[in-house]
């Protein structure tokens, strides 16, 4: 079974993503982040140990090789590449975490070799990562979950009951200010 990494990121333009961000540290700095990050993770694409998607937002911004995310709230947008992707399994990362590496996709597809899911968790209380094997695919845990907040983990763990769940490391995700200046300490 082929495995397949979704890739989800807003399309970077100018006063449209990363708003929270944005606010702290500036457009353009917002920009430039988002245009970076996006650029890191192209070498991604290209690895032979899994097929990746780019899964963009808005739909108009989706190239010919991508995916529209499509309408709803993120959860409902999320649940579509599990959905879509054909058989296997799937892991999916968002755009906005420096500290992520191929290593980790990696693990996270070994991990699914042996547990129903497995996540990355944030240090803010959500997720980095979220991968879902086979047979859970087609119910992936994405209602009710109250999004950028401390309990996202909790509530999409919460719907897991039963299920063999791994994490990863912790890692940040970088939405506001504080967790662009916290990343710049760490890494100079």
């Amino acid at each position: 079974m082929k495995r397949h990494l979704a890739i989800f990121l807003r399309a970077p333009e100018l006063g449209r993503g990363k708003r929270r961000l944005a606010r702290d540290i500036g457009e353009l700095a917002a920009l430039r982040f988002q245009r970076a990050q996006i650029a890191r993770l192209y070498p991604m694409l290209r690895d032979p140990r899994w097929s990746a998607t780019l899964w963009v937002t808005p739909d108009r911004a989706a190239g010919p090789h991508d995916e529209g995310q499509g309408r709803g709230d993120l959860g409902q947008r999320m649940a579509r590449p599990f959905r879509r992707l054909p058989p296997g399994p799937v892991v999916l990362i968002g755009a906005d975490i420096p500290e992520l590496t191929a290593g980790h996709v990696w693990a996270a597809f070994r991990a699914l070799g042996a547990n129903d899911a497995v996540f990355g968790p944030a240090t803010d209380g959500g997720y980095w990562l979220v991968g879902l094997g086979p047979r859970r695919r087609n119910r992936p845990p994405f209602r009710g979950v109250a999004w950028s907040t401390e309990r996202a983990l909790a509530d999409t763990l919460r719907q897991l009951n039963g299920a063999r769940v791994a994490q990863l490391a912790q890692l940040s995700d970088i939405d506001t200010g504080a967790d662009y200046r916290a990343w710049r300490q760490r890494t100079g």
